[in-house]
């Protein structure tokens, strides 16, 4: 077994874990080479992201690793920017992963995609350094929320969106949203199996925009707790109702309770739509989406 140097520490020797973060200072052992991938997947079909040990209900990892191992002609296991909950949909996941498979850029897409189901996909594939980890690589991640706004409900893109009938005022909530940037403790939109060390997370963004009869919610950030996007959901939703003014946003999370905030909101309404790393890695730019929603949809 390859040993590699933590420099972290005294020059410990580890051994070598597929797919594990490498410090700077370390290699890959000979043969073996390191891959990024980006991923778009409906996630109403599945039960989550992240594969479940001696379960069969389908996972969209475990269905990526059965095609890429098909392609590798070994066992292929893969490491994600963001573990996504059951039915929540992705069009920019960002995975990793590493094999003794040679294969050109091309073969990992398409022989990848004519394995997996038509509701998930590859949209490139490229060698990485050593050093790449498609999590701890990440410097901030971004989410959409899909509201369809209308009197009835919609027919199509039903499961991938949420409805609301009675008219939002997006000011409201705007000016609630604006309370949740910055870094805080969100405790109170906080998922109780979190298992994130700390409440304490760093929001660059939270921006609400309309479409023609679509409210669309983006928020970007260093990262997020379990549930936290659902969660901050069902505190803007009341103030666009009216039913709460926005400073009550504010003081929900001021309490750090999660019993005193809003209900969770559903999670087919939400995409993860973009992981953004160092420019050097030089990875293909991407449409945010859903759909054909523009990327400067909440620009100012």
């Amino acid at each position: 077994m390859t040993a590699l140097v933590d420099t972290r520490g005294a020059n410990t020797p580890l051994e070598y874990r597929r797919n594990a973060e490498i410090m700077p200072g370390g290699s890959l052992p000979p043969g073996i080479s390191r891959y990024a991938a980006a991923v778009e997947y409906r996630g109403d079909h599945y039960h989550g992201w992240q594969r479940l040990s001696g379960r069969d209900e389908p996972t969209v990892q475990a269905a990526l690793e059965r095609a890429l191992s098909y392609v590798a002609d070994e066992p292929v296991t893969v490491v994600c920017a963001g573990r996504t909950d059951a039915g929540v949909h992705a069009t920019g996941q960002i995975v990793h992963f590493d094999t003794v498979a040679v294969r050109p850029e091309k073969a990992w897409v398409l022989g990848g995609n004519t394995q997996l189901p038509g509701d998930i996909r590859i949209r490139w594939a490229r060698p990485v350094e050593a050093q790449f980890h498609a999590r701890f690589s990440a410097r901030a991640r971004t989410y959409r929320y899909l509201i369809a706004n209308t009197p009835s409900q919609p027919a199509i893109a039903d499961r991938q969106c949420l409805w609301v009938r009675k008219p939002l005022d997006l000011e409201a909530m705007q000016r609630a949203a604006d309370f949740c940037v910055g870094e805080h403790d969100f405790t109170s939109v906080r998922g109780a199996s979190c298992q994130a060390k700390s409440p304490v997370r760093t929001l660059h963004r939270l921006a609400l925009a309309r479409c023609n009869d679509w409210v669309i919610a983006e928020l970007q950030a260093n990262a997020f707790l379990h549930h936290m996007v659902r969660n901050l959901m069902g505190l803007l939703l009341p103030v666009g109702l009216a039913n709460r003014p926005p400073e009550w946003v504010r003081d929900v999370l001021a309490q750090r309770d999660r019993k005193v905030a809003g209900k969770t909101e559903a999670p087919g309404a939400l995409y993860l739509v973009k992981v953004d790393y160092d420019k050097d890695y030089g990875f293909p730019a991407m449409a945010k989406g859903p759909f054909m929603l523009p990327d400067d949809i909440l620009t100012p």
